[in-house]
């Protein structure tokens, strides 16, 4: 028996042959159980193949599935002072920014980008609930006013997805200073008689909800994603009542009239390049015509935080 033959060299080969296997190629959905494999989630653009469940989805996957072929550029947004307060709880704010910046590798809660939806040129703005649970501050605010500026200047339609847990607290009343910086951003879309569409996804609460996530001319919502502005739980321990099944969900709001429409995921390109066509006084779109969106990695992307 030869030993360095039959033992240390496929010792050494299987060292150096040796591949690492990513820990996030299954994921857990949040709400049945269900492992799926990142491939067939990807495919399912992160809605649960078992239950229907919509998970969290980036802005770039969002973006990439939603513009033709998935090409889009991004829109620059002017950068805020970092930490204007010198806020500090626990740890400063500008260590939050530096590990929301590091697990996302965004700048902030917001992306801008602009390309084309069933050939129309639109201009998107999608917010991250998984950068410090997707929070207003003034990079938000920033972001949907460049937003607006950019669709004006191209005389196109814009689209916006909110996720967020409301405004960001490190910046105290600067936050809240969003709500009419963005009201005044949107108006000026309506004085320029450009469609402004908003998909409400889990979940959309607080001064954003008190703001421009309501003043869409179309109001779009993911199914069960919650909508409201304060909690259903601050709403039950001050009314001290039990509040009816499904409150604040996207279906219990379509049948009280609070918004036009909830459309699985799926569905969303086809329903936003019909409306926007349709608001642009435009041909309706010819789906079979149109490039169809890249193909999936063979990696898995890094697992989003947000629920």
């Amino acid at each position: 028996m030869n030993w360095i033959s039959n033992y240390v060299r496929p010792k050494i080969n299987s060292l150096f042959s040796r591949r690492e296997v990513p820990e996030n190629l299954w994921v857990k959905c949040d709400s049945c159980g269900t492992m799926i494999f990142h491939r067939q989630l990807a495919a399912a653009l992160n809605v649960c193949t078992n239950c229907g469940h919509h998970m969290a989805i980036s802005p770039r996957e969002r973006f990439r599935n939603l513009f033709d072929g998935g090409v889009y550029i991004d829109v620059p947004v002017p950068k805020p002072v970092q930490d204007p307060l010198g806020f500090r709880d626990t740890k400063k704010y500008t260590d939050r920014l530096k590990e929301a910046r590091k697990a996302t590798g965004a700048e902030d809660a917001m992306l801008v980008a602009e390309g084309e939806i069933a050939r129309l040129r639109t201009v998107c703005v999608a917010q991250d609930f998984s950068f410090m649970a997707g929070s207003m501050g003034m990079y938000v605010g920033n972001a949907i006013i460049a937003g607006c500026q950019r669709a004006v200047q191209l005389k196109s339609p814009l689209v916006l997805f909110a996720a967020s847990g409301g405004a960001r607290m490190q910046e105290g009343i600067l936050s809240l200073m969003q709500m009419p910086r963005t009201t005044v951003a949107v108006q000026m879309l309506k004085e320029a008689g450009l469609p402004y569409v908003v998909v409400l996804t889990h979940p959309t609460t607080g001064g954003v909800t008190a703001s421009y996530a309501m003043l869409g001319d179309v109001q779009i919502a993911e199914p069960n994603a919650l909508i409201c502005f304060a909690g259903p739980r601050v709403i039950e321990q001050t009314i001290r009542e039990t509040l009816p099944e499904g409150f604040q969900r996207a279906e219990y709001l379509l049948d009280h009239g609070m918004i036009d429409r909830v459309v699985a995921r799926k569905d969303l390109r086809n329903e936003l390049a019909t409306i926007l066509r349709l608001l642009m006084g435009k041909e309706p779109p010819v789906f079979a015509d149109l490039p169809p969106p890249p193909a999936e990695p063979d990696t898995p992307a890094p697992a989003d935080t947000g629920s």
